[in-house]
């Protein structure tokens, strides 16, 4: 399923390590190790006879350590529906208990393989899950809704199974660096960059240039923060967010070729106390994939699930009740052709129906699938269908009550997680005013 990131959700994957080498600019995986020892000494046996040399234990190799940081967020307007669930935070819960993507390509097509064994390697990830309320400020919010929504989507991570204890989940606006980094790469970058940009001229054309903020026009460079804050070496994005990591790449190699090159950086690089190698690194684009399609509409099968469709019948939210699910299936839009199939491009609400089947079954496999289903009418599939969702979301439902009844665990796990991202995300901010020249504190 290709992950639809706006209207926003965010992925990025970022590798990064315990430490940097001067070549961060290269987009690899891994740069620079850390290591641990694991070793056995010898030791002597002594007896009434003689004595005897127990023979050297083998000394085990030195381990290096290579740490994964992964960032991703999710927009907290209106409710969370299926599409974000499905394509993201699902996702989320299988790399933070996995350590792997379900499946991802380079802009060419390739997969990535990062999964190598090495007995020599021992990977560490570091897992960070924001709600992005930054970013939903783009489009007006209501005030009253906005906390809201803000505490309920951290709650909805939890309940779908990002655990606090192996992964941090923050508030975007409760780390400074995002913006800050936001309004500095905002000064670096020309006008004309933005302007090639065809989801704002998308959105414009639609709500009018008149009423679009300059929060909507610039928000892909706020975007760009948030990846390069943490060092993001690859990145993991949808189809629809290719253009603005691409422009997450033109921004580093103008800043570093600008502000961290010659003998004046190293200089105000050694009086502030810092390395000397440049502000960022260069993200490379991973496409993720979850499932082999996007979660669409109900109503539309060729438009995906949105949280910006006035109409709500055409997406599931995950808090949706049992009744609202099985009527929103029931009146779900599907043609008159007898049977239900996959990949079909005539049928492209006969292709989502069964993709999201699959997707609330991952036990299964679409060859299954297709034998019980294929046969069946569209009055006999949408009950099937509807009872897979409610069995799939109930126990999520469950669980979002219990931790939103408990603010104050909500809280503080929302504090502990932000004190974590800040620590990284400090250290960047720190670096690139450095490079600009900006007086920093001791």
């Amino acid at each position: 399923m290709k992950v639809a990131l706006p209207k926003y959700m965010m992925i990025l994957a970022i590798a990064g390590l315990s430490s940097r080498s001067c070549r961060a600019f290269a987009p690899t995986l891994t740069r620079s190790y850390t290591t641990t020892i694991g070793a056995t000494s010898s030791s002597r046996l002594f007896s009434a006879a003689a004595e005897v040399d127990e023979q050297q234990a083998p000394v085990a190799p030195k381990k290096k350590v290579r740490t994964r940081r992964i960032l991703s967020g999710v927009q907290p307007t209106g409710s969370l529906h299926l599409g974000n669930y499905l394509g993201a935070i699902k996702q989320w819960v299988e790399f933070q208990n996995t350590g792997k993507f379900a499946d991802a390509e380079d802009l060419e097509g390739k997969s990535f393989d990062d999964e190598k064994k090495d007995e020599n390697v021992e990977i560490v990830n570091e897992n960070f899950f924001c709600v992005v309320d930054l970013h939903a400020i783009t489009v007006p919010q209501d005030p009253g809704d906005l906390e809201e929504s803000t505490l309920a989507s951290a709650a909805l991570y939890i309940a779908a199974g990002i655990d606090p204890e192996k992964s941090k989940i923050f508030v975007q606006s409760h780390v400074p660096a995002h913006s800050e980094l936001a309004w500095l790469l905002n000064c670096a970058t020309p006008m004309n960059w933005l302007e090639r940009m065809i989801q704002f001229k998308d959105k414009a054309k639609k709500a009018g240039t008149e009423s679009v903020g300059v929060g909507l026009f610039t928000y892909p460079i706020l975007m760009a923060a948030d990846i390069l804050l943490y060092q993001a070496d690859r990145v993991p994005v949808g189809e629809d967010q290719r253009q603005h990591l691409e422009l997450a790449r033109d921004i580093v190699r103008r800043f570093n070729g600008e502000y961290c090159k010659g003998n004046p950086y190293k200089k105000r690089c050694k009086k502030a106390g810092i390395p000397t190698y440049p502000a960022f690194t260069e993200p490379e684009a991973m496409i993720v994939k979850a499932g082999g399609a996007r979660v669409m509409s109900l109503t539309d099968g060729t438009n995906k699930m949105s949280k910006s469709d006035p109409a709500d019948g055409s997406r599931i939210n995950v808090l949706d009740p049992p009744k609202v699910i099985r009527d929103k299936i029931k009146r779900c839009k599907t043609d008159a052709l007898p049977g239900v199939e996959w990949d079909n491009p005539e049928r492209p609400e006969s292709t989502n129906l069964l993709n999201i089947y699959a997707a609330v079954q991952p036990g299964r496999t679409r060859e299954d699938i297709l034998e019980e289903v294929k046969d069946m009418k569209w009055g006999e599939f949408k009950p099937l269908l509807a009872e897979a969702v409610v069995a799939h979301l109930e126990p999520i439902q469950k669980r979002y009550a219990e931790v939103r009844a408990d603010e104050e665990y909500l809280r503080g796990v929302l504090k502990e997680g932000a004190e974590a991202a800040d620590a990284i995300a400090s250290k960047t901010l720190k670096s690139a005013k450095v490079a600009m020249g900006f007086s920093v504190p001791n």
